[in-house]
C-alpha cells in the first residue's frame, strides 16, 4: 500500500495525558487507521498517539471554530 494518508507524519511535540472514553468500534478503526499508518509511513504507531494529531487536524480544518479563536486572541481584554 503506497497511498499516504491524509493524518501525515506524526511530528513530535510536547505532550499532557488526556484521558477519554471511546465505543468499541472507533477503537477498531482506529487501531485500523494505525496500521494503515504504519504501512503508509513505515513506523509502527499506537492509535492512541494518532488521536491527538486527528484532533489536532479535525480542529484546524473547523472554519467556525478558526474565527472562533481568531477573534478571541490570547491576552486579548474583552
Amino acid at each position: 500500500m503506497s497511498d499516504k494518508l491524509r493524518l501525515g507524519p506524526l511530528p513530535k511535540a510536547e505532550t499532557v495525558r488526556l484521558t477519554i472514553v471511546v465505543s468499541a468500534e472507533l477503537k477498531r478503526n482506529l487501531d485500523r487507521y494505525a496500521e494503515a499508518h504504519a504501512v503508509a509511513y513505515g513506523e509502527p504507531v499506537d492509535a492512541a498517539a494518532l488521536v491527538p494529531h486527528m484532533l489536532a487536524a479535525f480542529m484546524d480544518r473547523d472554519r467556525g471554530f478558526r474565527r472562533m479563536r481568531q477573534a478571541v486572541k490570547p491576552g486579548r481584554v474583552s
